[in-house]
């Protein structure tokens, strides 16, 4: 053999003997497990084959996993985010109909109270001018009882 396979194989056997030297190795070929592989060389290359192969697409599902989880809280997020902004101009649409409702219904309000004060003080106004001019004796019997109803004596002519 040539000096380069020669070193090879010492440091192939180095290698083998850390590895054999493990207390995690040790304990492992001590188990059944272990000894059942130890025994059938075949499946143990088999295993370790199947593990090195699946290693690949297993560590594909596993980012696959990791990225969907990221997208589905970044999406979260955004719905959140989106469902809060349609609130928020859902609201301000209903406080903007509850403001032009309420200037509304201010308006009506403060025309019927200058239109009934206007006619209160209007009909307490004639009726003061009418009790001043009986007093005065001006104004005939039958004006007033026109003007004020309460005022006739029940007959309608």
């Amino acid at each position: 053999m040539s000096k380069e396979m020669q070193e090879l194989q010492k440091q192939w056997h180095f290698i083998m003997q850390s590895i054999h030297s493990n207390s995690n190795v040790v304990a492992f070929m001590n188990s059944r497990v272990g000894q059942y592989l130890d025994d059938h060389p075949f499946v143990a290359l088999s295993l370790l084959m199947f593990i090195a192969v699946s290693a690949v697409p297993i560590a594909f599902f596993f980012i696959f996993v990791v990225t969907t989880a990221i997208m589905a809280c970044i999406g979260v997020i955004v719905m959140e985010g989106v469902a809060i902004a349609i609130g928020g101009v859902a609201l301000l649409c209903v406080l903007c109909g509850l403001g032009a409702l309420s200037l509304g219904v201010t308006g009506v309000l403060s025309v019927c109270y200058v239109f009934l004060s206007t006619l209160v003080n209007y009909w307490y106004a004639s009726r003061d001018h009418i009790k001043k001019q009986e007093v005065n004796g001006s104004l005939p019997q039958r004006s007033s009882s026109v003007l004020n109803p309460s005022a006739s004596n029940g007959k309608n002519e």
